[in-house]
């Protein structure tokens, strides 16, 4: 049954997504982040979903004559720079046969990246992403905190199957960052009911993440649970709603999650935090033996026997800036932090270009809700594995092409009063 309504929802769209790319950019999004498939039992769950969608976003770019392309801006430029290394160091990787395997996944997320960049153009566009980017997390928020609630806390609440959300900690990072969308759907509507709903699946959401019993995601929420209050309108009402979510944790987790939780404090007593130390030092060693880094997945036993300080300690790299060290190099790194702070700073420029304009309320709210799922998915990759997962680069996506959108009108006035200008201006939003 499941399988049969995926199939129906899926091959039913294509006729929608042929007329508008956009729809086909937003079912893909749909189909990766939430990976509906993964709850299916029979020839959907395997079936090669995104390698469809692609084809029918080709084909109806092929078809439609509306103009379609990627802006030249500070995070699209960075975005492709670290396309081109990543390709690079993938030449010169420690475990080549791995590491191309990888580098053919990683490359097929961000080329949709630049895909819905170019192709969302509109409000209705970047709000439906929006919906779809937040519901697609929402989703096993919800799942995970009933499960939580049911079980008491006991169990550890996981991800789809065979997705980058499967491990418990990358879900929980994926629900921290993906929660300020969340927040902002439930800002933008009218309905007192779906309001309410919104409010409850953001409360289930957090309790999710806590039931994953992950450090790094207690750390992810605390930030950005800070920002959105430092960027509420209405800082009293945050903070109350913020206030009670102690009680709220202390009445559904149990005293073993409060005793792992502590052991943040004394990490050098705990053998997981000591394994990821080791698996830090790794990265280091690799990224100064090497160059161009050790290339996609070298985080391997033979890889560890050669450069990590304790050779039979093996970890995953649990942080996405010493993934990327690893894997990449120093200068993959600069290349990741970089579009990671253009994200941010493309925020900033929309909050203040939409200061004032009530019209324009929709994209100064999306903007900070967004910052604070960058500052979310930052502090606590820190700790968690989950560099290359596209939820984060969907709302940096988002951030561009509101920027596009917003901007667009002020270059077109600037350039009608001032010719000569255009030439050089609508470069960064065209």
């Amino acid at each position: 049954m499941r399988d049969a309504l995926l199939f129906l929802i899926v091959f039913g769209s294509i006729p929608f997504m042929l007329k508008r790319p956009a729809l086909g950019a937003i079912m893909f999004a749909w189909i990766s982040l939430m990976n509906p498939h993964r709850l299916t039992y029979g020839a959907a769950y395997d079936f090669p979903f995104a390698a469809l969608m692609t084809a029918v976003i080709v084909a109806s770019l092929l078809m439609t004559k509306s103009e379609r392309s990627v802006p030249r801006t500070p995070v699209t430029i960075t975005l492709l720079l670290f396309c081109v290394w990543m390709t690079i160091t993938s030449v010169f990787a420690l475990e080549p046969d791995v590491a191309w395997t990888e580098w053919n996944r990683v490359m097929k997320t961000l080329g949709m990246i630049f895909l819905t960049i170019a192709v969302l153009r509109s409000e209705t566009d970047i709000k439906l992403m929006t919906v779809v980017v937040a519901l697609s997390l929402g989703f096993w928020g919800l799942k995970g905190g009933v499960f939580t609630i049911k079980s008491g806390g006991g169990s550890h609440v996981f991800g789809p199957d065979n997705s980058y959300i499967g491990d418990n900690n990358a879900l929980a990072l994926a629900l921290i960052t993906a929660l300020p969308l969340i927040w902002y759907l439930k800002l933008q509507v009218r309905s007192k009911i779906i309001q309410l709903g919104l409010t409850g699946l953001s409360a289930l959401t957090l309790v999710s993440a806590a039931g994953s019993y992950s450090r790094g995601a207690l750390l992810a929420g605390g930030a950005m649970l800070t920002l959105l209050w430092l960027k509420s309108r209405n800082k009293v009402r945050m903070g109350i709603a913020l206030a009670l979510l102690a009680p709220l944790m202390y009445a559904v987790m149990p005293e073993q999650w409060f005793g792992r939780m502590e052991t943040i404090d004394n990490y050098n007593q705990d053998e997981s935090a000591l394994g990821r130390i080791n698996a830090w030092w790794f990265a280091f060693n690799v990224a100064k033996s090497h160059f161009f880094g050790g290339g996609y997945r070298v985080f391997t036993h033979r890889q560890f026997a050669i450069y990590a300080p304790d050779p039979l300690n093996h970890h995953a790299a649990h942080s996405i800036y010493f993934q990327v060290l690893g894997e990449h190099g120093f200068i993959g790194l600069a290349l990741f932090v970089t579009f990671l702070f253009a994200g941010w700073r493309t925020g900033s420029r929309i909050i203040a270009h939409c200061r004032g304009r009530e019209d324009l309320k929709w994209a100064s709210l999306l903007a900070a809700m967004a910052q604070a799922s960058i500052v979310g998915y930052a502090v606590g990759g820190a700790f968690l594995t989950l560099a290359y997962y596209d939820l984060i680069y969907y709302i940096i996506a988002l951030l561009v092409v509101t920027e596009r959108l917003v901007l667009a009108p002020a270059v077109a006035s600037t350039a009608a009063t001032a010719p000569g200008v255009d030439a050089a201006l609508p470069k960064a939003v065209r």
